[in-house]
């Protein structure tokens, strides 16, 4: 059978984009078939009432010097914005009220985010022995282990709810925080592989996420979404995939609907660019303990929440970059953005943007409640937290029943069968935010792999 195309993309997020957009500048055929409208993913921004609304991510980190090649690429680097310098400043919720973290040593000595005991516990790290390498443990075992309860409690636990919002007892240390866990393995201390590894991490082009700055684009992060599907241009919206199989000749044949009209398609190669859930779906005649495995990875459920209050109406000078709520503050949202203060324009004059964050595995079932009982719990802790002492303006919810996926103990196992899959399945590849990183950053550099990997296949493929 004839093909299409080298490669079929199945899946439009970030990671279906930027691997279809890596692919076609190495000059390779390729088409992306998505089952939404348009593509982008969760990445969805809008305008509203001269206030900027994002309704998936806000911002990414400047983690890999691939982000960007990307943006020349695409020729939208001149539209980047980094966090305006107050962002530098980030809270966390202590005894019912906001702390601004420590950024320095120096600050971290007189922070009141951690008790004197918390600090001096600190000084026993570089003396306690490394895990064995072949232990997994999460990352509140790992944490309290290393360094102790109280900065599990106040620094770690809402740091994995902002970036996961995923339970830190669950989640794997090696498989969602590889860094941490090769420190302790390399230098058998964090606090040594700190200073130890400096000179290691100047030569690197990589930045850790703590290293890292954020940045946004003028008109929002759909500005990246919409530069890479113009730019891919041979995007088919509305394409509902139902099957996968490869063909004797070893090309792949997808078979698909779009409304009641039949899509079929034929390549070299396939990505699949979903979320693990849907994934699992096309694998279960293909290779069955892809599927299991896929299908055993959670999704954190979350409510976004953008409020418009007036400046007046809100007695913090939210000076930073927002705020984290640690579990043991019997939180009933994970934490908020101040994205007016983030990011200058986001905002009409006397109008600040605030972006609250609820639900995810701590309250798995508030995302699914009504809108306006969403929005009402919202604001009653943003009155307590930050003084809003009269509602907002307007309130714009965003409900994502299945948002981030969660790397929890046993991830890497249920990963292996897609390993497999892609080496006894020739031409058979699997990208997504489940797979190497959740942020938009990791997306782009997983993207950047497979897409890689497939052209090392086509090589292949046109040698024989």
């Amino acid at each position: 059978m004839a093909t299409d195309v080298d490669v079929l993309v199945v899946g439009g997020g970030i990671s279906g984009l930027a691997t279809a957009f890596w692919l076609k500048e190495r000059g390779t055929s390729v088409e992306l078939l998505e089952a939404a409208p348009r593509a982008g993913g969760v990445i969805f921004t809008r305008q509203r009432t001269g206030a900027l609304v994002e309704h998936g991510p806000n911002s990414t980190l400047d983690t890999s010097p691939l982000i960007n090649e990307l943006l020349d690429r695409l020729g939208i680097r001149s539209e980047r914005v980094a966090t305006a310098a107050v962002a530098a400043t980030r809270f966390v919720v202590r005894d019912g009220k906001l702390v601004a973290l420590p950024t320095t040593p120096g600050t971290f000595v007189t922070s009141p985010a951690f008790s004197l005991g918390a600090k001096l516990r600190l000084l026993r790290e570089p003396f306690i022995s490394a895990a064995p390498v072949e232990l997994e443990e999460s990352i509140a075992t790992f944490v309290r282990r290393r360094l102790g309860v109280e900065f599990l409690d106040y620094a770690i636990d809402p740091f994995v709810s902002g970036v996961y919002a995923g339970d830190p007892e669950r989640i794997s240390v090696r498989a969602a925080f590889p860094r941490l866990h090769a420190l302790e393995q390399k230098y058998g201390s964090l606090i040594r592989g700190q200073i130890l590894g400096m000179r290691e991490r100047r030569k690197s082009d990589e930045k850790s996420k703590n290293a890292a700055g954020s940045f946004s684009f003028r008109r929002g992060m759909q500005t990246l979404t919409d530069a890479l599907a113009d730019a891919i241009g041979r995007i088919e919206s509305g394409v509902h995939v139902r099957r996968i199989e490869r063909g004797r000749d070893g090309n792949w044949m997808v078979a698909g609907a779009r409304g009641g009209d039949p899509v079929l398609r034929s390549a070299k190669a396939i990505v699949l660019a979903l979320p693990a859930h849907e994934s699992a779906k096309l694998l279960r005649e293909l290779w069955p303990p892809a599927t299991k495995g896929l299908g055993a990875i959670e999704y954190a459920p979350i409510a976004s929440v953008a409020s418009a209050y007036r400046r007046a109406d809100i007695r913090h000078s939210l000076a930073g970059f927002g705020f984290l709520v640690p579990k043991k503050e019997s939180p009933r949202i994970l934490g908020s953005l101040f994205s007016s203060s983030m990011f200058a324009d986001r905002a009409p004059e006397g109008i600040v943007l605030l972006t609250t964050f609820a639900g995810g595995m701590r309250n798995p079932a508030l995302p699914a409640q009504a809108e306006g009982a969403i929005a009402t719990l919202v604001h009653e802790e943003l009155a307590a937290l930050v003084g809003a002492t009269s509602p907002p303006v307007w309130v714009d919810v965003t409900r994502l029943p299945r948002a981030i996926p969660q790397y929890n103990l046993g991830h890497a196992e249920r990963l292996r069968p897609l390993e497999d899959a892609e080496r006894e399945k020739p031409g058979l590849f699997f990208c997504g935010s489940y797979r190497g990183g959740v942020s938009v950053g990791d997306c782009i550099k997983s993207a950047h792999a497979q897409a890689e990997a497939a052209t090392r296949f086509l090589v292949g493929v046109r040698a024989r």
